[in-house]
């Protein structure tokens, strides 16, 4: 178990080079290289726009394309009106600034603001704005944003690390279901609990992996991945609302000894393909056992009944929520 922990410390702390490092180093100089044999002016700029356009999703790289693409065409018409109605002057600059900004601002599209930003100096610096110089800022434009979105076209999968989170996240569940049946029978043990924050850690990192994940298939509605791990957050949630209940036991019936018996096939249960309509069924059974039986003398049993049966609509509220999962096969 240690060297299983030190090995995934070393994995953390190792210097990785991802796909958008290397999407950017190979094209930056792509671009400029493009924009150079065009003879463009201001060439190194296609490889500014390559940089800011490079993102992590392809729905990322389509909207900062788009919002770069219309904050420059604006910045173009803004520095033509300025700049020939009051001067190529730093004034001029910030006049047009005052304008531009806060129209981006009603359109959407303030990510172009630092784009815009180098078409309007390259505008600005020419001195005269004319045909040949727009055409040379259109191509520039097109030849940086157009090498980020070729690209970014290719992502990779992330259905590996994906299922690897659900092996995880299950294991955890299994292991704190069965700690539940462990405490109804035996009362306090010396469960660290490590699985609880860990389970938490997985399912952030989970949730946020999926819905890059959704985001990386523009045509597809529907993210199975997505839909599970939000599936067990709700389910951790309650699994976190028995501990309390679980540790006002101090002493369990038979009832105690029925439900730990549940927890423990329960937590074996976890897996792909489960289907929670069994457990709900037995489920059903224990709760009608329960009311038949006689009523609690003591002050102590009927607590001790209390929590039990909160307990039993709490993991029902566990079931109800998988049996409501649509994707079977996850």
């Amino acid at each position: 178990m240690f060297a299983l922990l030190n090995n995934r410390t070393r994995g953390r702390n190792e210097l990785k080079i991802g796909y958008r490092t290397i999407k950017t180093a190979l094209g930056t100089p792509f671009a400029i290289w493009a924009a150079q044999m065009l003879q463009l002016d201001n060439f190194a700029s296609a490889g500014i726009l390559t940089i800011l356009c490079i993102q992590i999703t392809r729905k990322r790289s389509f909207l900062s394309a788009w919002h770069r693409f219309s904050a420059c065409l604006l910045a173009m018409v803004f520095s033509f009106v300025f700049f020939e109605l009051i001067g190529y002057t730093p004034v001029a600059i910030g006049l047009m600034l005052f304008a531009f900004i806060p129209m981006t601002v009603w359109l959407k599209i303030t990510p172009g603001i630092v784009t815009s930003s180098v078409i309007l100096l390259h505008l600005y610096g020419s001195g005269d704005i004319g045909w040949s110089v727009i055409w040379n800022e259109v191509v520039l434009i097109t030849v940086g944003i157009g090498t980020a979105l070729l690209l970014n076209l290719y992502m990779p999968s992330l259905e590996n690390k994906l299922d690897d989170y659900r092996k995880q996240v299950e294991n955890n569940f299994s292991i704190i279901l069965k700690e539940l049946a462990q405490f109804l029978r035996d009362g306090d043990n010396d469960w660290s609990g490590k699985e609880l924050t860990e389970t938490a850690e997985l399912l952030e990192k989970a949730k946020s992996l999926s819905y890059r994940d959704v985001e990386n298939h523009l045509l597809r509605t529907h993210n199975h991945f997505y839909h599970y791990f939000h599936m067990r957050t709700k389910q951790f949630e309650l699994l976190e609302r028995m501990l309390p209940l679980v540790s006002r036991i101090s002493k369990s019936d038979a009832h105690g000894f029925k439900i730990a018996d549940f927890f423990e096939d329960l937590g074996d249960a976890i897996h792909p393909g489960n289907t929670a309509v069994i457990y709900l069924k037995v489920l059903k059974t224990m709760k009608e056992e329960f009311r038949e039986d006689p009523l609690p003398e003591t002050r102590e049993e009927f607590e001790v009944r209390a929590s039990l049966f909160h307990l039993l609509n709490e993991i029902e509220e566990y079931l109800i929520i998988k049996r409501s999962f649509k994707k079977s096969d996850v």
